[in-house]
């Protein structure tokens, strides 16, 4: 089993980049999801709910800036605004959060086509991973949903396709084509093994760096729009509530948390241990 995709997402629900190598963290790959979005109350956009969020990007940049574009706006760059104000930010396990400048929040507000504002996470160590995802003791991670680092399989959503187009045809419909990875948002893709051998996994080492298996990801509707029309369809979410449904939820890939620091590269061996 190998690393086939590395992922990073400077800004929670926006587009990211794919890079052939990253840096680990304890909370997470280095730049993903330092950022969000939200309303001038704090309540977090995402683009479960702003579906252009998803037709914008987040691209890092120097001194670890971003720069962001949208469609029909010029790209604008933003620094972390260290000593900035403090704005409402609400997170689990987190209430506040540093604001960008008056700048970046007009251009986020245009785009989005409502009031918002955008917000950075300056202390890593400031927001623990909750005990029910996984969490013990000095996990922390930044403004992922709930946990450090996402990883999914591509022998899973093969299997996963295979289940949609199946249940396709037994409701006399014309198979659909196959779902891309990106939908589901991961920080790490594999391939290799079986389909969800992850499932299994108690503790996995990835290069150089050893993880500990925190919860399996249940998704949610973000999964079903599509990235390039930002329309909302019922896949893979119908098909999930056939094949992968327990307690009530759906699920498709694993959360990780890094047990120390090191790099992910592509090609790297992916090693199940005890």
């Amino acid at each position: 089993m190998r690393v086939t995709e590395i992922n990073i997402y400077p800004v929670k629900s926006l587009g990211g980049v794919t890079v052939d190598t990253a840096a680990v963290e304890p909370w997470g790959l280095a730049g993903d999801r330092r950022w969000a979005v939200t309303a001038e109350d704090g309540q977090v956009h995402t683009a479960r709910d702003l579906h252009a969020m998803l037709g914008m990007t987040a691209t890092p940049a120097a001194a670890g800036a971003i720069t962001l574009a949208a469609p029909g706006l010029a790209p604008i760059e933003v620094s972390p605004p260290v000593g900035g104000p403090r704005r409402p930010a609400r997170f689990d396990r987190l209430d506040v959060a540093v604001g960008a400048d008056e700048a970046a929040d007009r251009w986020m507000s245009r785009a989005l086509g409502t009031p918002a504002r955008l917000v950075w996470l300056e202390d890593p160590r400031r927001r623990p991973v909750g005990p029910s995802h996984g969490g013990r003791p000095g996990d922390t991670m930044v403004l992922q949903d709930d946990g450090p680092l996402l990883l999914t399989s591509l022998a899973s959503l093969r299997s996963l396709d295979d289940w949609i187009a199946q249940d396709a045809v037994e409701r006399g419909e014309e198979p659909p084509a196959a779902l891309p990875m990106h939908r589901f948002r991961p920080n790490v893709v594999v391939d290799g093994g079986e389909p969800f051998a992850e499932d299994s996994w108690t503790r996995v080492r990835i290069g150089e760096v050893g993880y500990r298996f925190a919860e399996h990801c249940d998704r949610c509707v973000l999964t079903t729009i599509d990235t390039r029309t930002l329309t909302p369809g019922s896949e893979p979410v119908r098909t999930l509530s056939r094949h992968r449904k327990w307690d009530g939820r759906v699920f498709f890939g694993v959360r990780l948390i890094p047990e120390g620091p090191g790099e992910v590269r592509l090609g790297d061996q992916v090693t199940p241990l005890p």
